[in-house]
Formats: C-alpha cells, structure tokens, sequence
C-alpha cells in the first residue's frame, strides 16, 4: 500500500511539472507563431504566407501599413492562385506595386503575368543573372522599396543560376527580427535540387553559408516550398539541424550527387512561361 501511494504521488507531481512545462511551451509557441504570421512591429510591416498545394509553393504578401497607399508587393506568386490573391490584397487595402520571383521556377508558372493583366501598374521583378524577361531586374546588394520598408537582394546561385535571397532590412527602422524568403536555395531541413538550370552543388553551399548562415540566428527562414508540413524555420535553427547545409562542402557535394530525383513534370512547361517573368501574352497557352 505504501508502495502504491508513493507511486500515486510520484505521478501527480509529475503531471503537476508536466502541465507547467507544456503550459510554459504552450504560451512560448503561441509567442512564436505571432512573430512568424506578423513579425514583431506589426505595426510597419502587414506580411502573410500562403500556400499554393498542387506545387506546394508559399507565396508571401508583405506591405507598409504606416504609408499613406499602403505598398505591398508579392514574392513568388503562383498563376493558378492569383486571384486569390488579389482578392485578399483588396480587402486589407493595399495597393500591390511588385510582384517579385527568387529565380526561374521549373515546377509552377509564376503568377506575374496574370497579375500585370489584372492590377494596374504592377511590375514584375527579378534577377539579372536569371536570363528572364521582366519589368525589373535586380543584382546582389540592391534593395526593393515597399513605401518606408525595403527588401534587401542577396545573390544565391546554385539552386539554379539566378536564385536570390530576398531580406528584410537592417535598422532601428525595420521590423525585426528579420525574415529571408529563401526560395529555393535554403529549405527547412533541406534545400533545392542542383542538377538543372545551371546548378552546383559547390555554388549553392557557398552561397547558403556565406549569404543566409551570415544573417542574425534569429532571422527567419521562409522557403518558397515545403513538403512537410513545416512553414518557417530560422537561420540558427538551420544552421544546427539542417541534414544537408551542416555538413562539410564534400559530404554536402556528393549528398546532392546521389539524390537520384525524377525529372519535373511541370518543368517544360514552366521554364518556358517563366523565363519570360510576367511578360507572356496571357491569352495564348502557356507553351506556346
């Protein structure tokens, strides 16, 4: 019997350390989450992620709540979600001026052209080292301006030629911490393909390490996919745990050599559509 109540007891106080543990963690993830749907000074910055699920592609809406137009622009749009996403544009309020892409995807047609067609005056971005077409292009160290915010290019090659890392600015004036939407370069728990579109794995492992593992651990990680169910991640987060980018640049080279990934089915029809970044003709078919 003794034996029993000690038993008993040792449950309870374990359920007690138990429930305040999870309470603790609980109320720390709900913290966390806030700052990953709205960043921290959620009075500048409105920001949103949302998701396309056939290619499973996050596309992101940021915008400057405290100008007067209220600013925004959209980083990786997807065409079969573009009215989506005009639709929640016009009911916060905001006047969409970009439509920005990270690089050249192969497995979804990016929505600028169709949003060019349907919004007035917006242009479409992208990088030079793309080889695409587009309003405007970008280089490493230029800047987007959102109204008061801006966006800061950071050249990621190795996904393919012309990835870039696009990261929210540095200053008292710029909500913190900061976010890296990624593309296809730096995944959570992973990273992009390397064997097409001008890939290297060499490049790629250069450029994560030197242009996204340099940022503050804080900053957040926001990829243009995932495929498990995860949505953001931070530089420290993947600088410990990241399967791949932890390794050293040998192991990291012959992991991606052995990937054995079947080819894109969305790729011939993509590229084409994409290397032409929102300035096809959207009434004829997208492969022509």
């Amino acid at each position: 019997m003794l034996r029993l109540n000690h038993l008993c007891s040792s449950i309870f106080n374990a359920y007690k350390v138990s429930n305040k543990t999870l309470d603790f963690s609980t109320k720390k993830f709900r913290s966390q989450m806030e700052n990953y749907t709205t960043c921290s000074d959620s009075s500048k910055l409105l920001f949103r992620q949302l998701f396309e699920k056939e290619s499973s592609t996050y596309t992101y809406l940021l915008a400057d709540l405290t100008h007067p137009d209220k600013p925004a622009l959209l980083v990786d749009p997807v065409d079969k979600t573009v009215e989506r996403d005009i639709s929640l544009v016009e009911e916060l309020g905001l006047k969409l001026i970009y439509a920005i892409n990270t690089h050249v995807h192969a497995d979804h047609v990016t929505g600028t052209g169709l949003l060019k067609n349907k919004v007035e005056g917006v242009k479409s971005i992208i990088s030079k080292s793309s080889n695409s077409k587009a309003d405007l292009f970008v280089d490493h160290g230029d800047k987007i301006q959102i109204g008061n915010l801006f966006l800061e290019v950071r050249a990621t090659p190795g996904h393919t030629l012309g990835c870039v890392t696009y990261v929210t600015g540095d200053g008292p004036d710029q909500p913190q911490p900061r976010m890296a939407f990624t593309g296809d370069a730096l995944l959570i728990r992973g990273c992009g393909r390397t064997d097409f579109q001008g890939g290297s794995s060499s490049r790629l492992y250069k450029s994560v390490h030197s242009q996204i593992f340099s940022l503050p651990e804080d900053t957040f990680v926001y990829p243009a996919h995932d495929y498990k169910g995860f949505t953001v991640s931070t530089v420290g987060e993947e600088m410990l745990y990241n399967p791949r980018l932890t390794k050293d640049e040998e192991t990291f080279e012959n992991i991606m050599q052995n990937l054995k990934l079947s080819y894109p089915k969305m790729m011939d029809v993509a590229v084409p559509a994409n290397m032409v970044c929102g300035l096809q003709d959207v009434t004829k078919p997208l492969s022509g």
